[in-house]
């Protein structure tokens, strides 16, 4: 996996990407109350805003880590936000993308450097 600055998390899966947010950073929100999701087919950008949350202390956007396009969602967190919270890294992924652009992914994190990121 690797993270990036904005506390998101990218895990390979056969030339795609499943991108969510740490538990580091499910903490920080609370508990998640709303999560709107990016539709399918949408073409994005690096740091576009693509994911909305919100939680009983804050809003908070999320951005694309890379640029491609969205090839899935997962619309189970959309019925129950609060999977967020009970498993960030996990099965409470946001969004699967095709990136056309992986360059990107050598400035993220690894987990000892997230780690000691967020220490």
């Amino acid at each position: 996996m690797k993270y990036t600055e904005e506390h998101e998390w990218l895990r390979e899966e056969d030339g795609t990407y499943l991108v969510g947010i740490t538990a580091h950073a499910a903490e920080q929100l609370g508990d998640v109350v709303f999560v709107e999701l990016p539709e399918v087919g949408d073409t994005v950008s690096k740091d576009d805003e693509i994911v909305v949350i919100e939680s009983v202390k804050a809003a908070s956007d999320i951005l694309s880590p890379l640029d491609g396009e969205i090839v899935e969602v997962n619309s189970a967190i959309e019925d129950e936000p609060g999977k967020v919270n009970d498993d960030p890294e996990g099965d409470a992924w946001f969004f699967k993308i095709k990136p056309s652009d992986t360059s990107p992914l050598d400035d993220y994190m690894d987990e000892a450097a997230y780690k000691t990121f967020i220490g």
